[in-house]
């Protein structure tokens, strides 16, 4: 079932005698509970896309539907309740809060919307255990590991239980170890609890744990790659083959 549409979406940066088209007439559908990976050169427009996507930026041309509802044109009060209810957030810099807990941290959202005490506990109790991280409820982000910090950035994404989680090089700041086992987790939470993950990514190891992804060059789809009945080796070998075709290099992929 159709979950995100684009429709035909253009971004400009720059004044009139200087302007850069950062994405060119895009459109694709994520389904509900696909994960997508979209990947791209620096400078393609993948990130440009995924903050469209998010409202943290607006189109210049075109519309992007969620569920129905025409995200482009929201504004103010329906924005801000729009981004609360339908949207997760997972930044490569974990953007936690030094002076809360890993509980706090990923209770905010759910004290914002005014959830009853009892339901935070036992909500926040759940995204924990299925990210492996109730160990470190009581510590605070110094307390932690990378790895830990980006699980539990992942919890707070996803405990008001929104459509979709979108993902900016979630494993960018983490070491091997730590940037599998986040990737192992995205996969329960996509195979297990549902959710609907669309993560940018240049790293192709990292494209290769979704079922789906998506290249953009220049501003404009390039290639897609499904998952089917592939193993993830398989995928990443297809993978590396787009990445040449795109003129990456293959040595900083691996």
């Amino acid at each position: 079932m159709e979950l995100l549409r684009i429709q035909n979406i253009e971004k400009y940066y720059g004044s009139k005698s200087s302007l850069t088209k950062a994405l060119d007439d895009i459109s694709l559908t994520v389904d509900k509970g696909e994960f997508a990976a979209i990947m791209g050169a620096s400078g393609s427009g993948k990130t440009t896309l995924l903050n469209c996507i998010s409202t943290i930026d607006s189109v210049t041309a075109g519309h992007i539907f969620l569920e129905n509802t025409d995200i482009t044109t929201l504004r103010g009060k329906q924005l801000n309740r729009f981004r609360s209810d339908k949207l997760g957030f997972i930044f490569q810099d974990f953007n936690l809060l030094d002076t809360l807990t890993a509980f706090e941290n990923i209770a905010l959202a759910l004290s914002i919307k005014k959830e009853k005490e009892d339901v935070i506990t036992r909500r926040v109790n759940e995204v924990a255990e299925q990210l492996g991280i109730t160990d470190v409820l009581q510590k605070y982000p110094y307390q932690m590991s990378g790895g830990q910090k980006q699980r539990v950035a992942s919890a707070r994404a996803i405990v008001t239980d929104p459509r979709i989680v979108l993902a900016d090089e979630p494993t960018g700041a983490l070491d091997s170890k730590s940037a599998k086992l986040l990737l192992e987790r995205f996969n329960y939470l996509n195979r297990e609890v549902g959710t609907t993950i669309m993560m940018v990514t240049h790293d192709s190891f990292t494209a290769s744990y979704a079922s789906r992804v998506i290249f953009i060059k220049d501003g404009k789809l390039f290639h897609e790659l499904n998952r089917g009945s592939d193993t993830r080796k398989q995928l990443f070998d297809k993978i590396i083959d787009v990445v040449t075709l795109l003129g990456g290099d293959v040595s900083d992929a691996l």
